[in-house]
């Protein structure tokens, strides 16, 4: 009997679009009725602001808020409600682990939505593993592996027909699971389900160029003062937002570097590897070493980091993430380094496994942090150049 009315309670919640009771979701609705009546952190980030404008918290805003959040733990510090008291607020840490559940639910295709829980670093080290030996096996079948190549040429150890048919479906698959994810939050979260579209149009291009800003600068890692976040301790540090402002932008130049160098590929026939001072080489060694020190600043912070500021289940996902991003960086500076030497095949198989393995991972993986939170800070710049909900009284 009592399974039964458990049952209906729940149906009766999701047929609402209310947080299920006794699930993630409804335990930050929980501590948000707290926030909302206390209110001392208003000023903080983007989240104190947006909760103000709800009465209730079902589902989909509780969805929204929690990749609203940058988890720079200012709030679990300011907090008077915060662990040991009864009321056990930890907003940080509550909004952590819905975030965890948002990537599985929205995933796409839904089957692998569990990936997200098994992500972790064993799995990303042992795949990376796994397609490096696969290409060092080919490399030694071939009898190529300890050769010099031809004038140090890549697609001299890997024909470049070859590696794009390996690279290219699974990029593409990534980028396809990722959009199509991230459409699935946007539709449960938008604001369009709660203003008449004319009202949204005619904000639309402000609050995207506002939200571009944000995630550009990364401005709600500051912990709310511009002092910075907490790791391990009460006191400020800037050391998260600047470790993850080279990661971020270390990524984006190599990115541009393989870019730029698929557009010499293609339009000019100009044949990598590049030297200095060419662009791909320059974009690739500039974001090539602020990914290594960025990783590397970001691993160190994440073994320091105090347990109460995120949720303990997503530290392998988070790890792995991180050291497939250092090892692509550290192999693929080190190929600069191993060109025309004996080590360069082998050097090329182990870079070409991490980043094959990144790829594959990439979206059922902590790259997924950054999309949704995107689409929080677009919703979020939205919002609050409409009328409050509130004042409306549609709550």
């Amino acid at each position: 009997m009592q399974q039964l009315e458990s049952l209906t309670r729940e149906a009766r919640a999701l047929a609402n679009g209310e947080a299920v009771p006794g699930t993630a979701e409804a335990e930050v609705a929980r501590q948000l009725q707290i926030c909302n009546a206390c209110r001392y952190c208003e000023g903080f980030c983007a989240v104190f602001p947006a909760m103000t404008r709800r009465l209730a918290f079902p589902q989909a805003d509780v969805h929204y808020l929690a990749n609203l959040c940058h988890n720079c733990g200012a709030c679990l510090h300011a907090c008077q409600y915060a662990p040991p008291h009864e009321f056990a607020v930890n907003v940080p840490q509550a909004m952590a682990r819905v975030r965890l559940q948002t990537y599985t639910d929205y995933a796409w295709p839904p089957a692998l939505g569990r990936l997200y829980q098994r992500n972790g670093l064993t799995l990303a080290l042992a795949t990376s593993g796994a397609l490096a030996f696969f290409m060092l096996l080919t490399l030694w079948l071939r009898d190529t592996l300890w050769r010099v190549p031809p004038q140090t040429d890549f697609y001299g150890i890997f024909p470049h027909n070859l590696l794009v048919s390996l690279f290219a479906p699974i990029f593409l698959f990534a980028v396809l699971a990722l959009a199509l994810g991230v459409r699935r939050f946007w539709r449960e979260v938008t604001p369009g389900q709660e203003y008449e579209e004319p009202a949204v149009a005619a904000v639309r291009t402000a609050a995207a160029a506002e939200a571009t800003h944000d995630v550009l600068r990364l401005k709600y890692l500051d912990g709310g003062h511009g002092e910075g976040c907490h790791n391990e301790d009460d006191a400020w540090t800037k050391q998260r937002r600047v470790m993850h402002h080279l990661t971020f932008y270390g990524f984006l130049l190599c990115f541009a570097a393989t870019s730029v160098a698929t557009l010499y590929h293609y339009l000019f026939g100009w044949v990598a590897p590049y030297d200095l001072p060419s662009l791909p080489k320059l974009l690739g060694a500039v974001g090539g070493v602020a990914l290594c020190v960025g990783t590397a600043g970001l691993w160190r912070l994440h073994l320091r980091r105090h347990p109460q500021h995120g949720d303990a289940a997503q530290k392998p996902m988070d790890r792995g993430f991180i050291a497939l991003l250092f090892f692509t960086s550290l192999t693929g500076l080190g190929l600069w380094a191993a060109r025309g030497t004996a080590v360069m095949p082998a050097l090329l198989a182990l870079h070409l496994g991490f980043v094959m393995a990144f790829f594959l991972t990439l979206p059922y993986g902590k790259f997924a942090h950054g999309i949704f939170r995107s689409a929080a800070l677009i919703k979020w710049a939205i919002e609050k150049r409409l009328p409050s909900r509130l004042k409306l009284g549609d709550d």
